[in-house]
């Protein structure tokens, strides 16, 4: 980093600390992007994620929805939830049951990286990408070729029983194809992902540290048993306690009645089922259920775009050979 670099990264924090001190709203998750190679990423206070769940893809057995319908649907959502005051968006190809186990077919990962791309040029908060069921590198592919922030990994490191079978984590395969691809895009790697049983251990602090330390995961997510399902509290404690120096997400059952307090034990929670009518991940993202997720959390809508310039606005005023 250089000396003009570090002296702008330091003012943009700078500025968005005291503007947290003063009251003002802003983003949990900020993201800044330099042309020069310099990305940033930082979890400030706490996090909210939400979730598009997309429809069958091309590619996979039960595709019916053409993928204009399927591209307007995410960028419908997409918009409700930025407007709601949500931080940033995690894409999933949810609908594509049954999932593969490991490599997503390229009708499939194609389909994503086009969504992904509308998307990401209609709201102006950090997008992720997962690739169920686990395919890190088709994630990150995705994400490089429409500008995500960051991926989702449901096994990173060790071994874990699920129902496509036994998956492996990949972990060195996934940074190494990183490092290929000249993008800092960040992992967030799941500790004993949800519809699965781990192999490799029952401990879930070693299981978190491995990740974190092994894997070299930049954040971790801790979920419930199933979609849907709430989080073990102290799990999520305990493993909050182990890797103090990485974001930790809540990664499942996370409604309006549980966001406040699960949000005093971690950096963050991811949300899905609780946006959709009659906690259908299936069904599109309603908007006063996001809003109402959103409030509980502590957000005001409206807050994501005017922070956002605020950043843009710092940032300009450093060099203008390199832009946000």
């Amino acid at each position: 980093m250089t000396n003009v670099e570090e002296r702008i990264t330091n003012d943009v924090w700078h500025d968005v600390w005291h503007r947290r001190l003063a009251g003002e709203e802003g983003p949990s998750f900020v993201f800044v992007r330099w042309v020069a190679g310099l990305t940033v990423y930082k979890f400030r206070d706490k996090t909210l994620i939400g979730m598009i769940h997309l429809p069958a893809l091309p590619g996979c057995a039960r595709h019916e929805m053409p993928i204009d319908a399927i591209i307007d649907r995410a960028v419908g959502e997409a918009v409700v939830l930025a407007g709601a005051g949500f931080d940033a968006l995690v894409i999933e190809n949810f609908g594509d049951v049954p999932f593969a186990r490991d490599a997503l077919p390229p009708a499939s990962l194609a389909c994503m990286a086009v969504v992904a791309d509308h998307v990401r040029q209609a709201v102006s908060i950090p997008i992720g990408i997962n690739a169920l069921r686990n395919d890190a590198r088709g994630a990150l592919g995705v994400a490089a070729a429409a500008g995500a922030a960051f991926i989702r990994v449901n096994v990173h490191v060790g071994v874990a029983a699920t129902d496509q079978g036994v998956i492996e984590g990949q972990a060195h395969q996934t940074l190494a194809y990183r490092k290929l691809l000249s993008k800092d895009i960040a992992i967030l790697a799941d500790v004993f992902v949800k519809h699965a049983a781990p192999m490799h251990t029952t401990d879930i602090v070693l299981a978190a540290r491995d990740a974190a330390y092994r894997g070299l995961a930049d954040g971790l997510i801790v979920t419930g048993p199933a979609t849907g399902s709430a989080v073990d509290r102290d799990d999520l404690t305990r493993v909050k306690q182990a890797v103090p120096d990485r974001p930790v997400l809540a990664g499942s059952g996370v409604t309006a009645d549980t966001v406040a307090s699960l949000l005093q034990s971690c950096d963050g929670a991811i949300v899905g089922s609780a946006l959709k009518p009659n906690n259908d991940p299936s069904r599109p993202v309603d908007a006063s259920l996001a809003q109402s997720v959103a409030q509980a959390a502590g957000r005001k809508r409206g807050q994501v775009d005017l922070f956002t310039s605020s950043i843009a606005q710092a940032k300009a005023c450093g060099s203008d050979s390199r832009e946000i």
